[in-house]
């Protein structure tokens, strides 16, 4: 592994980290701004920093060494968490993301002058309040009695006053320093690089022998290092082992004592370690044994209930790809292999069977593989809401809800634009100012709910606001005056609701930096449809708006209804289909040569013939012999008459864009089990092109062959 793979792997870790920290900041603001919480955020910028020095990215060193400097006096008691206080530390983890981002990127570092200047005046006035010894350090309690001594970790320590001896090191790694591969040890022999000497190995926390976890550290060490040796040097060796406890003290000349007291290295490695003698033998400010709990306390509350954590492992995306793609080969050859021994009375096998299930299995866990949490969406949320509130002076609550719901990568990596003008859009278009909101009776801060919930296939994700809803009047209005409809047209509040979606559309009175372009809705929609997806309102006018984003759980599987149009075969996707009928001769309405209306029990629904829009020859031209298939789309249901319904089955499917152009109306093609290709509908955009003008239906997309 070459060094920019290492570099990879580190910035991976900081968006990890940077994660974390959201979660952190979003915990704190419902109350739960525990001493561990501020320990996390410490601990992820800690780890940033360090990275960061490995390999060079000074501004991103620097900045973060002011912000855990910050967060150091903060963890440890001496600052109290204000919510002023909480503004900075937000704000510096908002410079933060952009310092990553620009040493990933390769970019310029942002201008960070201010927010150094906030983070220092935020430290400085406790600098003097600060205990200069670490002898006023608080004694532990309860817990596992390792939340002070983390606290002493990786800061400078004053030295007594007249100090300029040898360094006297005294660091216990936590009970779980051997996690991930760590080795206590090595820290042991970085020491004796340093022309160190190990006096004694602190053994109070030894369980007895049938207590004794081969996973767990028990041991502190007690080291003495010449004068000579800088402060840095000594501290550098301890940088990537949080879970540490490091005491760091100036002494007198150890003479000849070392050697008495403890031995050289080389003993406490390889001899059986006779029984040390007592710390105390060592001048130190502090005992370890007055920190540390017994270890024997485990006894009561055994670590085995608390579970291990999950094993992971890093795959490059492409490979992913690749074995996503054989996957789907293999699901073919075995639509395949079924079709034709059906064909010679074979079907029946309950090998044949057991392959169906196999297959369907690992493509199911195939797919399983990609998938990831709505949380790596949401988690940036966070961050446009705090910029919004800066611009538009309003007060603004995030409830988020279904962060932890899967979905395929591809669609998570898609979706972050659409949420973001949905997110701007619910902010600066939704929500009243706070003084509107009180005189309307509602409190000051509005709420923007962000939700992700498993329905039926799909994934729905409803951006919801308790704003003041859309005004259809305005709307209308604006419509008309923008020419996009007809100043005597007939509208359905649906229908008015979703002319916010059209290009150039806005309602904005003026351009901002956050709308007034008419481009942001137009986007949403054209980006959930490249997804496979649609998008529905839900707004009453003065208690606010919700937009439901409906999408597929992947792109590169579907259940469809395979159907026949003239001697062609196509999939509609079965999470569009609502049911499927034959009409008597009074259920469709004949409104002229081409058009017709299905009663759908009391409501008449238009039907599409399938084969006139796609230019397919042959196909049954009436509806009481054909086959109606009721679908729901972005602007609300209609039928598609089809000559039959062959199948019900999973389709892989084949990106027409990649294998040969882009084509209105479809969404893709699959292969059957007999080999034949079948082209993927795009219902939405069938039925879009039909309501734009019923003309076109006259004017086929050209398909027949």
């Amino acid at each position: 592994m070459n060094l920019d793979e290492i570099q990879q792997i580190f910035f991976q870790e900081c968006d990890e980290g940077l994660a974390t920290m959201e979660a952190s900041f979003a915990a704190i603001r419902q109350g739960g701004d525990d001493p561990e919480t501020i320990n996390t955020i410490f601990r992820s910028v800690h780890s940033i920093k360090g990275g960061a020095g490995a390999f060079g990215h000074e501004r991103l060193q620097a900045f973060t060494h002011e912000y855990e400097t910050l967060l150091d006096l903060v963890r440890n008691g001496t600052l109290a968490l204000t919510s002023d206080l909480l503004g900075t530390i937000v704000g510096a983890f908002d410079m933060l993301a952009d310092h990553v981002a620009a040493a990933r990127d390769g970019g310029d570092a942002p201008a960070d002058g201010a927010m150094l200047a906030r983070l220092v005046a935020a430290s400085t006035p406790a600098a003097a309040a600060a205990p200069t010894a670490i002898a006023a350090t608080p004694a532990v309690t309860g817990g596992d009695g390792f939340d002070d001594l983390f606290a002493l970790c990786e800061e400078p320590v004053a030295a007594p006053a007249g100090g300029g001896g040898d360094w006297q090191v005294r660091f216990v790694p936590g009970p779980d320093a051997l996690d991930n591969g760590g080795d206590p040890l090595l820290l042991v022999r970085e020491l004796t690089l340093l022309d160190g000497e190990i006096l004694a190995a602190d053994t109070s926390r030894l369980p007895a022998l049938d207590a004794l976890r081969p996973d767990r550290s028990y041991l502190g060490w007690t080291a003495v290092i010449p004068g000579t040796v800088a402060e840095d040097d000594i501290r550098a060796i301890f940088e990537f082992m949080d879970d540490c406890a490091l005491t760091l003290t100036r002494i007198g000349a150890p003479g000849a004592a070392a050697d008495d007291e403890g031995g050289a290295i080389v003993d406490l490695l390889d001899e059986p370690a006779p029984a040390p003698p007592p710390m105390a033998t060592t001048p130190e400010p502090v005992a370890v044994a007055t920190i540390l709990p017994p270890v024997a306390t485990e006894t009561a509350t055994p670590r085995a209930a608390v579970p291990p954590p999950a094993q992971t492992i890093r795959v490059d995306l492409d490979k992913l790809d690749r074995l996503v793609n054989l996957v789907g080969e293999l699901v073919i050859t075995q639509a395949m292999l079924a079709q034709r021994l059906s064909e010679h009375a074979l079907g029946g096998l309950s090998e044949l069977t057991d392959l169906d299930h196999l297959t369907r299995e690992l493509q199911e866990s195939t797919m399983a593989i990609r998938a990831q949490p709505m949380k790596t969406v949401f988690s940036r949320v966070p961050r446009i809401i705090r910029e919004l509130e800066l611009e538009t002076g309003k007060r603004v609550r995030l409830d988020i809800v279904g962060e932890m719901t899967e979905v395929d990568k591809t669609v998570v990596e898609r979706i972050g634009e659409p949420l973001t003008h949905l997110i701007r859009n619910a902010v600066d278009h939704g929500l009243e100012t706070p003084a509107d909101r009180l005189a309307a009776g509602k409190p000051e801060e509005g709420v923007v709910t962000l939700s992700a919930a498993h329905h039926s296939g799909r994934i729905v994700i409803t951006v919801a606001d308790d704003g003041r809803g859309i005004d259809r009047k305005r709307v209308r209005a604006k419509a008309v005056e923008r020419g996009i409809v007809a100043a005597d047209a007939i509208l359905s509040d649906e229908e008015i609701d979703n002319l916010i979606f059209a290009p150039g559309f806005s309602t904005a009175a003026t351009v901002s930096n956050i709308s007034g372009r008419g481009v942001g809705m137009d986007v949403v929609r054209k980006n959930v449809q490249a997804l496979g997806g649609r998008i529905g309102i839900n707004s009453n006018l003065g208690s606010g708006s919700s937009f439901a984003l409906s999408l597929p759980l992947t792109l590169a599987v579907l259940d469809g209804m395979i159907v026949t149009v003239g001697d062609q075969t196509f999939v509609i996707p079965l999470g569009h289909i609502v049911e499927s009928l034959r009409p008597d001769q009074d259920g469709v309405k004949v409104l002229g040569p081409t058009a017709s209306l299905l009663d759908v029990r009391g409501a008449y629904v238009p039907v599409h013939r399938v084969a006139e829009q796609l230019g397919i020859h042959g196909a049954q031209a009436d509806p009481s012999q054909a086959v109606l298939i009721v679908v729901e789309s972005d602007t609300g249901q209609a039928v598609l008459m089809v000559d039959s319904i062959q199948d019900q089955r999973q389709v892989v499917v084949k990106s027409l864009e990649a294998n040969y152009e882009a084509i209105p109306g479809l969404a893709g093609a699959t292969i059957l089990g007999d080999g034949r290709v079948a082209l993927i509908l795009d219902v939405d955009a069938l039925i879009s092109r039909w309501r734009r003008d019923p003309r076109l239906a006259a004017a086929p997309l050209g398909l027949a062959a």
